[in-house]
C-alpha cells in the first residue's frame, strides 16, 4: 500500500509550527495507543503516527520531505525511518506514564520538597487520666538532621561528590526492544538512587543517611473524655521532611487500662455495687463511690438484684465539651453464706411467715439489664 502524506496522518496542514506537530503526535498516540485503544488495527495507525512525527518532528528530515516527499526522506536515512534509538520519554510520561522512560518528571522531582513520613506510637492512660485529661510527658524517637554533617552524610571535611554512573543526572538510560523497535528506558540510577551524588566518605555518626536517630520528651495535653482507641494527631513530630518540606505527624493511639471498680460504655460509668438481703428488703441510705468522690444515695425498700439507678453528671466528660455522661450503679444483692446461730434461727422464722410457694420469671434479670442500658 502507498504510504500517507505524514502532515495527513497527523491531521496537520503544512504550515504547521513545531508546537503544532508535537500537538497533534500527543492528540493521535494518545487515541491510538495499543494500550488505550483495542481495535484491530490500532498497532498499525499507532506506528504510522510515530513515523510522521519523527520526520516532521525533525527540521532537516521535513525539509527533504517537503520537497522530494517520501523520496527525499529514504534518501536521507536510506529507507523507512529508522526507529532506533529513538527518546520519546517526555512524550510518552505525559500520557502513558512512562512507556519511554520518566526523565524528565524524575529531573523536576528529584530535589523539590517532600513532607516527611507520619509515625505512630501507643500512649497508655489510668482510667482517671482518660477521663479527666492530663499533662503527660512523652518520649518521641525519630530521625534529626545529623549533628555532624549537617545532613550531607558525608564525614566533616569532605563533601558528596557527582555520580560516576550517572555523571549527576540522577538515571540511567537503557534500549528496551518495543514492538515500534529500540526504545530508550530511562531508570534511576542505581549507584546513585537518583540523588545525582555519592558519598565515598560517609559520616561516622549516621553512614552516610545525613540522619541519626534521636529520642525526646515533650509535654502534651491530653483532652478530658479519651478512651481507647482514640487517636491524637501531634503536628510536625513526625519523621523530617527531604530538601526543605515539613516534618510529619506524630500520632498517638490511646489505650485506657482498666479500672478496679469503674468500666465505661461511652461516656457512662458503670459499677457495681453490693448490698446485703435486709437492705435490699427495708431500704437503706449508703454511700456510692463515683470518680468525684463518694456520692450519697437513698435505696428504697424492696429493690430487687440488678436494679439500675442512674446518678446524673457523674460520668465521663464529652471529648468535645458540653457536658458529662452518667454513672449506672447496678445493684447486686449478696445472699449470706455463713450464717451465725442466730441469724438462722431468724431465717428460719421468716420463712415460715413467707410460706413456700414459687412462681416462674418471665424474664430474666440479663433482659431487663440490657433493657435498662440500651444494650
Amino acid at each position: 500500500m502507498p504510504q500517507r502524506d505524514y502532515y495527513e496522518v497527523l491531521g496537520l496542514a503544512r504550515t504547521a509550527s513545531a508546537d503544532e506537530v508535537k500537538s497533534a503526535f500527543r492528540q493521535m498516540a494518545r487515541k491510538y495507543h495499543p494500550d488505550v485503544n483495542k481495535e484491530a488495527d490500532a498497532e498499525e495507525r499507532f506506528k504510522e503516527i510515530n513515523e510522521a512525527y519523527i520526520i516532521l518532528s525533525d527540521g532537516d528530515k521535513r525539509a527533504a520531505y517537503d520537497r522530494y516527499g517520501h523520496a527525499g526522506v529514504k534518501n536521507m536515512g536510506g529507507g523507512a525511518p529508522d526507529f532506533n534509538n529513538i527518546d520519546l520519554s517526555d512524550i510518552f510520561e505525559e500520557f502513558f506514564g512512562g512507556l519511554g522512560g520518566n526523565s524528565g518528571s524524575r529531573r523536576r522531582d528529584r530535589n523539590i520538597p517532600r513532607r516527611g513520613q507520619d509515625l505512630s506510637q501507643n500512649l497508655t492512660l489510668t482510667f482517671e487520666e482518660a477521663a479527666f485529661g492530663v499533662e503527660k510527658e512523652v518520649d518521641i524517637t525519630r530521625d534529626e538532621v545529623c549533628s555532624r554533617c549537617r545532613g550531607n552524610g558525608a564525614e566533616p571535611g569532605t563533601k558528596p561528590t557527582q555520580c560516576p554512573t550517572c555523571n549527576g543526572r540522577g538515571e540511567v538510560r537503557q534500549m528496551r526492544q518495543t514492538f515500534l523497535g529500540s526504545m530508550v528506558q530511562v531508570t534511576s540510577c542505581p549507584t546513585c538512587k537518583g540523588m545525582g551524588e555519592v558519598v565515598s566518605s560517609p559520616c561516622t555518626t549516621c553512614h552516610g543517611s545525613g540522619l541519626e536517630r534521636r529520642t525526646f520528651k515533650k509535654t502534651i495535653s491530653v483532652p478530658a473524655g479519651v478512651d481507647t482507641g482514640t487517636q491524637m494527631r501531634l503536628a510536625g513530630e513526625g519523621q523530617p521532611g527531604a530538601y526543605g518540606g515539613p516534618n510529619g505527624n506524630l500520632y498517638l493511639e490511646i489505650n485506657v487500662r482498666p479500672h478496679k471498680f469503674f468500666r465505661r460504655k461511652q461516656n457512662d460509668i458503670l459499677v457495681d455495687l453490693s448490698i446485703n438481703l435486709a437492705q435490699a428488703t427495708l431500704g437503706a441510705h449508703i454511700e456510692v463511690p463515683t470518680l468525684d468522690g463518694a456520692v450519697a444515695l437513698d435505696v428504697p425498700a424492696g429493690t430487687q438484684p440488678n436494679h439500675v439507678f442512674t446518678i446524673r453528671g457523674k460520668g465521663v466528660p464529652y471529648l468535645r465539651g458540653g457536658g458529662r455522661g452518667d454513672q449506672k450503679v447496678i445493684m447486686c444483692v449478696a445472699v449470706p453464706t455463713h450464717l451465725s446461730v442466730d441469724q438462722r434461727k431468724l431465717f428460719e422464722s421468716l420463712a415460715q411467715t413467707m410460706g413456700s410457694e414459687v412462681k416462674p420469671q418471665e424474664r430474666g434479670f440479663f433482659d431487663r439489664l440490657k433493657e435498662v442500658l440500651g444494650g
